[in-house]
């Protein structure tokens, strides 16, 4: 009896040191690399955005959106130990179009396994990554150039472009409108935001996590900071942008994490 009861006290020891090592708090070889995935769905209030597609706003504007880009970068992953993970720089600027779908998914390679609980990322490009030039801009500036997301290149670039058309209960035909976000002046107008994830992006060697992020394009004209387009329909600086510039910061929100 006792031999048989030793062997249940060692079978049950196996049980529980295998049942621990199957949820996040798993051991894992701190020195391994595996990938994570940023999508960027793009929504417009609750529903599913759609270009050219009618919206109205909480002015009665009814509008319809032929464009809209951003530019996200200097992408940071915060783990459940409270360390950070900085995507190196010249890996860490994306353009997000939501008419070209293959942009809205990024997947990141080389981040430390582990289990991760935040984001952190920057709408725009950042002032100390413009201040190296032209040249220190690596394939980024092509990117942004083909895309349209520059001005100039002493201007600099386009951080978000949202143009389309409206209509109100002043202005009867369809009339373009353009917000486009970026350097103005002495303001940078450069935007970083931090994202609580609701579970755990589990980055293994063999588990490449997908972050879920909803992007509400109302936000930008419709959040906060009401902007009336029937007051102003082009929108690339003063006051009206650094209220736009405002609403970024509620843009965004994870939705839920894929570990698959």
């Amino acid at each position: 009896m006792k031999f048989q009861f030793k062997n249940i006290i060692a079978l049950l020891s196996v049980f529980l040191v295998l049942t621990s090592c199957s949820n996040d708090d798993e051991v894992v070889n701190k020195e391994s690399i595996g990938s994570i995935k940023l999508e960027f769905d793009q929504i417009y209030n609750d529903a599913n955005f759609a270009a050219n597609t009618p919206y109205t706003n909480s002015n009665g504007e009814v509008i319809k959106v032929t464009k809209a880009k951003y530019i996200v970068s200097n992408v940071q992953l915060t783990k459940d130990d409270g360390s950070i993970y900085t995507v190196p720089k010249s890996e860490s600027y994306f353009l997000i179009d939501e008419l070209t779908p293959a942009t809205t998914l990024v997947q990141i390679p080389n981040i430390p396994v582990g289990n991760y609980t935040k984001v952190t990322f920057g709408i725009g490009v950042d002032e100390e990554q413009f201040n190296l030039g032209a040249t220190g801009q690596g394939n980024f500036l092509e990117i942004a150039q083909t895309a349209g997301m520059m001005w100039s290149w002493s201007a600099g670039y386009k951080f978000v472009a949202f143009e389309g058309t409206f209509t109100s209960t002043t202005v009867t035909s369809d009339t373009q409108f353009k917000v486009h976000t970026g350097k103005t002046g002495d303001n940078y107008n450069y935007t970083a935001l931090t994202l609580d994830l609701p579970d755990n992006a589990l980055v293994r060697e063999n588990i490449v996590p997908q972050v879920h992020i909803m992007t509400d394009l109302s936000q930008l004209i419709d959040g906060t900071n009401k902007i009336n387009l029937s007051e102003q329909a082009t929108i690339m600086g003063g006051n009206k942008l650094a209220l736009i510039t405002a609403n970024i910061s509620n843009m965004f929100e994870v939705h839920h994490v894929h570990n698959d």
